[in-house]
């Protein structure tokens, strides 16, 4: 059985969750994968066939998503030619991971594709959605990456498609400890910004991770540093809390760690509002954005907040049979 398996570029958690379903996925076919976008910072230690252009979010430094950037990097005939390009009658499943060059291929061809995301997850209507509707985000969400089964991960199953996330091995060998630390990693804002906000915050030690700034500077009680996978693991697992966007990977890395977790949803992001909300219901501390007025609310979750529980097994192996298995 040939299989193909697209994987979404911007933001790591796609790729950090691949590095566990690659290997189920490769017992079960021979295996291609396709990767598009170029907002990353973690890397396959797999071949990967198709490297493509798709279309890639770039984060901004104001708490969302900088769409003029976006939208200036879009090559619109690059995007339909890959989307002409793509084989994907050669295979007998394309799963993608809200991957749009195989999804829309796949629509064309009036092929079946499995969609394998949280984005799936969100759209769900047994989840749990934000009291503001977004009908412009949820219809960019919906027609993103188009499929015609779905499969989803969320911070809790709310339905028999819905998985708990697929936390990676790496994660799960970690050695936890707390050092008093926080660690700190939010792509869609100005490091200056976050460390004026977070120096005000006196007697712990902010490290913060960097997508912005390639060269490492301390000022007060704040670090900041480029992102780096390994060392942005050893941090968190060795952290008092940690303070990150309301995207999937690293809120779900977090909860399973059993640090305490506050989430700055990304402006404009349909999905991040969406996980806020979820994480907000299940007890993790939530805020709108990094404005002074919210600096009460991070320092009483300094000093009162608490880790939340979870049940985060490891399933990897079993949902990718379910999924051979409904979808072959």
């Amino acid at each position: 059985m040939r299989i193909l398996y697209a994987i979404q570029g911007t933001g790591n958690g796609h790729l950090a969750r691949a590095l566990d379903v690659i290997p189920a996925l490769q017992k079960r076919g021979d295996l291609d994968i396709l990767v598009s976008g170029y907002q990353v910072d973690i890397s396959l230690p797999y071949p990967v066939k198709y490297r493509l252009n798709g279309l890639s979010f770039i984060f901004g430094k104001n708490g969302g998503i900088d769409y003029y950037r976006t939208l200036a990097q879009i090559n619109s005939r690059c995007f339909f030619k890959e989307i002409q390009k793509l084989p994907v009658k050669d295979y007998d499943l394309v799963i993608t991971d809200f991957e749009p060059i195989s999804a829309w291929a796949c629509s064309l061809a009036k092929k079946h594709c499995v969609g394998l995301s949280n984005q799936v997850a969100v759209l769900n209507p047994n989840v749990p959605k934000p009291d503001e509707a977004d009908y412009i985000g949820k219809l960019v969400l919906r027609n993103y990456s188009p499929t015609t089964a779905q499969y989803g991960f969320h911070f809790h199953r709310f339905d028999q498609t819905i998985f708990t996330p697929i936390v990676r091995k790496q994660v799960r060998e970690l050695e936890v400890s707390n050092k008093g630390h926080y660690t700190v990693y939010l792509p869609a804002h100005d490091d200056l910004k976050i460390v004026n906000r977070l120096s005000s915050l006196k007697g712990v030690e902010w490290q913060v991770f960097s997508k912005h700034n390639h060269q490492a500077f301390h000022y007060q009680n704040v670090s900041v540093q480029p992102i780096q996978s390994d060392a942005f693991l050893k941090s968190m697992a060795s952290s008092e809390g940690v303070l990150c966007a309301a995207g999937f990977s690293t809120p779900s890395e977090a909860l399973y760690l059993q640090k305490k977790l506050l989430v700055v949803p990304m402006k404009n992001q349909f999905e991040q509002v969406c996980n806020a909300a979820v994480l907000k219901h299940m007890g993790v501390t939530t805020i709108k954005n990094l404005k002074k007025k919210h600096l009460p609310a991070i320092y009483g979750w300094m000093k009162e907040g608490q880790p939340v529980q979870v049940n985060y097994p490891d399933e990897t192996d079993a949902i990718v049979e379910r999924i051979v298995r409904e979808n072959t």
